[in-house]
């Protein structure tokens, strides 16, 4: 796999949070950001995914958004557990 080097500009305080979060998470600052622009890509394509899904089908109930929200958060204490 291939590496693209960029350069970017934040805020002096947007890059402090950045380098002490990247400290924290025990990775570079390029790997902090690149999990994040990750992150960001999954919930976009996750938006368009569900648009798409609303636009075929109609709109999510807020009764399947609350099960769905539930079975995240399941989900994400799973994980916690399993990395601890």
């Amino acid at each position: 796999m291939g590496v693209e080097k960029m350069s970017v500009s934040f805020d002096l305080d947007l890059g402090a949070a950045i380098r002490s979060a990247a400290g924290d998470a025990r990775q570079s600052v390029s790997a902090w950001l690149a999990e994040a622009a990750r992150g960001r890509l999954r919930l976009e394509a996750l938006g368009e995914a569900v648009a798409s899904w609303e636009q075929e089908f109609g709109a999510l109930t807020e009764a399947e958004v609350a099960e769905a929200d539930r079975s995240l958060q399941a989900d994400a204490k799973r994980r916690r557990r399993g990395a601890a």
